[in-house]
């Protein structure tokens, strides 16, 4: 066969494979393993994940085109890698203790997260857009299980039949552009699509702007800008609360990694046509999120909206374009990663019953480690120093200021601003009420305790250190573009 098929290099792919194996092997042993012995299976796809980083590591500054130049190996695509299944590592740990006291310990939770992380890691790796669609949807429809997976619980179901609904919506505006992007270039490899625009190749200019406004609605939804945002507090209230930091996090940096790739690779020289575009987005993303949040009493709700007014302050970053801007966008997503899922992971140790911020009176007082943790991660949200989120937003805001984008780069100061009140909000009431009743003090769960100790040091290594991963971000630009 390599003679008709000559580029096959399984080497590229084997941080996929890693993830696959050890996903297809969670779903034999689940029906196997009988009562304790299904207790091994999250150590199992932990263990996958750490591999699959480690094969990421060993492939950094090697660069290669296989399978008819469908999947791409560069650094572009092993620093989002690292973002996904850091995501899904602190999410498996986090998640043991909190499946066995919601009583929904099965073992095809783990190998969903396992596919979902498979599914963007190809949309980090492919330059082709059929390839992007179907690492798309192979993560959206384990997401759609997951965030139901509270099955006795209605608003559970309810948040994923909306989900999926909505993102099959979106779904269809992507295959949409797809098509229309087809059409105009006979073409849906990336590489092909930046030469036929360059030289003019391209048979319609109107199918090209209709097909690349149908993609950047479909991706939209997915990284959850305004207005195709409607999902995500609903979702964020009814998921179980790790699925709700994952969602958060992996497939937000997935949407990314593929708009980052669409815009600023193949249609890099129309930049000046779809920047306006995106400038208004931004700014409609980042005011709406910050100012609903402002009224939330659900703190799952208010990181929703948290959420959406974050991936308004990313697409500054995009906006700007260059190597700053690509750079900033993959400092912060990596850093919101960290600050964010840290915050689910308090949110996870009080459970699904106590999610108003009036159930946080007095936390840091009955559990001082958890408060102080909690407040570390709202400081780093709002964007204080010395934290991850401040350094994320200052390079994210002076690569707009390089651009010449002040008015958005303002505009984005203004709102950090006004996110500030909803997330000290958190730290007033954790730390200046007490608590409205007085309960049995429990013992944070070991894995819960690692998850935290994780994000805690990502989130304060970030913000103290950051040059080295901003370095590998900005190497990862010059090997893609």
């Amino acid at each position: 066969m390599s003679w008709i098929l000559p580029d096959i290099n399984f080497q590229i792919l084997l941080p996929e494979l890693v993830i696959l194996v050890f996903a297809l092997l969670i779903l034999i042993l689940e029906p196997i393993l009988k009562g304790r012995a299904k207790e091994i299976i999250p150590h199992i796809s932990w263990v996958g994940i750490l591999l699959a980083l480690l094969s990421v590591i060993s492939l950094w500054n090697r660069e290669g085109m296989a399978f008819n130049q469908m999947f791409l190996l560069d650094n572009f695509s092993c620093f989002f890698k690292i973002i996904f299944l850091s995501g899904a590592f602190l999410v498996i740990l986090s998640s043991i203790s909190y499946l066995k006291e919601e009583k929904i310990f099965h073992g095809e939770y783990f190998s969903l997260i396992l596919f979902a992380t498979f599914g963007m890691m190809l949309m980090a790796s492919s330059l082709n857009l059929i390839v992007i669609f179907l690492g798309l949807e192979i993560m959206s429809l384990c997401l759609y299980i997951l965030v139901g997976f509270r099955r006795y619980d209605l608003k559970s179901n309810e948040s994923s039949m909306k989900y999926f609904l909505i993102g099959a919506f979106a779904s269809g505006f992507l295959l949409y552009g797809i098509a229309m992007l087809y059409g105009a270039t006979h073409s849906v490899n990336l590489k092909e699509i930046l030469t036929l625009i360059i030289t003019g190749g391209y048979e319609s200019q109107l199918f090209l702007f209709i097909g690349l406004g149908l993609i950047l609605v479909g991706l939209g939804f997915k990284i959850a800008s305004f207005p195709f945002h409607m999902w995500v507090p609903d979702v964020y209230q009814g998921a179980p609360i790790p699925i709700t930091a994952f969602v958060s996090s992996g497939p937000k940096a997935a949407g990314f990694a593929a708009l980052l790739r669409i815009l600023l690779f193949a249609f890099s020289s129309l930049q000046f046509d779809w920047s306006a575009l995106l400038w208004i987005l931004a700014v409609l993303t980042m005011t709406f999120g910050n100012v609903v949040a402002l009224s939330q009493t659900n703190i799952k709700r208010l990181l929703a909206y948290s959420s959406i007014a974050h991936a308004g302050y990313i697409l500054v970053a995009l906006v700007a374009g260059g190597g700053s801007g690509i750079s900033s966008a993959m400092f912060y997503l990596l850093a919101y990663t960290f600050m964010n899922v840290g915050a689910f992971v308090v949110i996870i140790f009080l459970g699904e019953k106590k999610v108003n911020l009036d159930d946080y009176s007095g936390l840091a007082a009955s559990y001082p480690v958890l408060g102080v943790a909690l407040a570390l991660f709202m400081f780093s949200l709002a964007g204080f120093p010395p934290t991850a989120g401040f350094m994320a937003k200052f390079y994210v805001f002076s690569a707009a200021v390089k651009s010449g984008y002040f008015g958005l780069a303002i505009i984005g100061v203004l709102n950090s601003f006004v996110s500030v009140y909803y997330y000290l909000r958190v730290v007033v009431i954790m730390f200046m009420r007490v608590p409205e009743e007085e309960g049995k003090r429990i013992s944070v769960p070991f894995f819960l305790s690692l998850a935290l100790f994780f994000t805690v040091w990502g989130t304060l290594y970030l913000g103290i250190l950051p040059q080295s991963f901003l370095n590998l971000a900005q190497s990862s630009i010059f090997s893609a573009f």
